[in-house]
């Protein structure tokens, strides 16, 4: 048994409770990998990422390369004579980094792979109606999350999880499944499994401004299924149009109501406590959502400031 000594790369929250339980099994981690600093908000105040902040509190090394074949990030990485790394919601790594340990480098994907691969997983799942998802070790190579698997464990999506709720989930099953996982590259058990490339496999595509926009000719459950795997990040959003007023407004958890009516798909209903945007097969209640220029707030904390006309739709 040849004790393993790690560097670990990762950037967001969710990767933070991968190294966090890795630093209290008591695994060297000899150096921590992040993105570098980067100006962010209004007053571009320097924004540092979620696993540097942990790696400054607990004192271990850390290096923010912006090219990852520099010569020298290359030199000072060897320099730490790691023979195993591990990758958690980082970036794509070259060849020279991903293959410079003896045990070579492993990455903990949040989905079921083969299925979703790609930069948001757990959104996709919940916008696509999967009823489960679960989490994957596998050795990289040179694609993007095709890699030799190690394990797998799954878990049921509830059907009102949103993908706050599942990606805190994911964040622990992920980290037992990291800790059972360096257990059997320790003990020299690993086995792998090849992923297999069907036609219908789905993509966790990057999600941008375009993807996350509601499309309200959809049926009721695919759209309350977009909202509720974008809260609260990166939020769905939809265009509320009331008269000369339009506004770009984000919606946070909503319901959905299968109910018959003969309405036009986007009408908004509205009493002084309640709003329900009406779909092809019911209506969609908003429970929080957030106008411009104001903060996050329940519908009734909104509708006691705003009226909004017999006429307000949105699209």
């Amino acid at each position: 048994m040849e004790k393993l000594r790690i560097v670990f790369m990762g950037t967001p929250d969710f990767a933070v409770g991968i190294l966090d339980k890795i630093y209290n099994s008591h695994f060297e981690i000899a150096a921590v990998i992040t993105a570098p600093d980067k100006p962010a908000g209004r007053g571009q105040k320097v924004s540092v990422s979620a696993v540097k902040t942990y790696a400054l509190e607990k004192n271990l090394p850390i290096l923010q390369p912006t090219n990852l074949k520099n010569e020298e990030f290359l030199a000072e990485l060897a320099s730490y004579n790691a023979n195993l790394q591990i990758v958690v919601a980082f970036r794509m790594l070259p060849e020279v980094v991903w293959k410079m340990p003896k045990f070579g480098t492993f990455n903990l994907h949040a989905s079921l792979l083969p299925n979703y691969r790609g930069a948001a997983p757990i959104n996709w799942a919940i916008i696509n109606g999967e009823t489960e998802t679960g989490v994957t070790t596998f050795f990289i190579d040179d694609k993007i999350d095709t890699g030799a698997m190690i394990l797998s464990k799954k878990t049921n999506i509830e059907p009102n999880e949103n993908v706050g709720q599942l990606h805190d989930r994911l964040m622990h099953i992920g980290s037992d499944t990291v800790i059972e996982t360096l257990k059997l590259i320790e003990s020299g058990n690993v086995t792998t499994t090849i992923q297999t490339e069907t036609a219908d496999l789905k993509t966790a595509y990057k999600l941008n401004k375009d993807n996350c926009k509601i499309d309200w000719s959809k049926s009721g459950n695919e759209i309350y299924n977009h909202i509720r795997g974008l809260c609260p990040y990166p939020t769905a959003w939809t265009f509320f149009k009331d008269g000369d007023n339009e506004w770009n407004v984000k919606l946070y958890d909503t319901r959905f109501i299968s109910e018959n009516h003969s309405l036009k798909a986007g009408t908004i209903i509205t009493t002084k406590k309640e709003m329900k945007i009406a779909v092809a097969d019911g209506f969609i209640q908003i429970e929080s959502l957030q106008f411009p220029g104001k903060k996050k707030m329940q519908t009734h904390e909104l509708l006691n400031g705003i009226q909004l006309s017999a006429e307000a739709f949105v699209y």
